[in-house]
């Protein structure tokens, strides 16, 4: 975890769903907004795409939870341009499953000062795609 950063000792939400790019909403009704988004070169190369070198790009988001003013909901297709997924479901303790079926680990769920923040790291495409290695 992060500097300043500490267990927080609620579960994360079940789901969160997109309202606005980088604004989410969990089944409580709280909004998530994302304060951090890193994109990055993953360690390694996808062979499966093709014999030549082609790197998967690496996606970790800090998702803090705080209120924001309320506005419409926009439409899926408006937030497809988004490297973000649509939604997520708590898929095991340590893992949500996207929209896009992407898995993505927790990473951290803790609390800054009075704000708590998830963390999520999106896998690479062959990891965790079996329930028993979501756990």
């Amino acid at each position: 975890m992060a500097s300043g950063t500490s267990p927080f000792s609620g579960a994360p939400p079940e789901f969160l769903q997109a309202r606005r790019p980088g604004i989410y909403e969990d089944e409580n009704g709280r909004t998530w907004v994302a304060v951090v988004i890193r994109l990055g070169p993953s360690q390694r190369a996808l062979s499966s795409v093709s014999p030549s070198i082609a790197w998967e790009s690496s996606i970790t988001v800090h998702l803090w939870q705080m209120p924001v003013h309320p506005q419409e909901p926009m439409p899926p297709s408006q937030l497809s341009l988004s490297r973000l997924p649509f939604m997520w479901l708590l898929y095991s303790r340590k893992k949500y499953k996207a929209a896009d079926t992407r898995f993505w680990e927790i990473a951290s769920h803790g609390q800054v000062d009075s704000i708590e923040e998830l963390v999520l790291t999106r896998l690479p495409w062959e990891s965790g795609l079996t329930p028993e290695s979501g756990s």
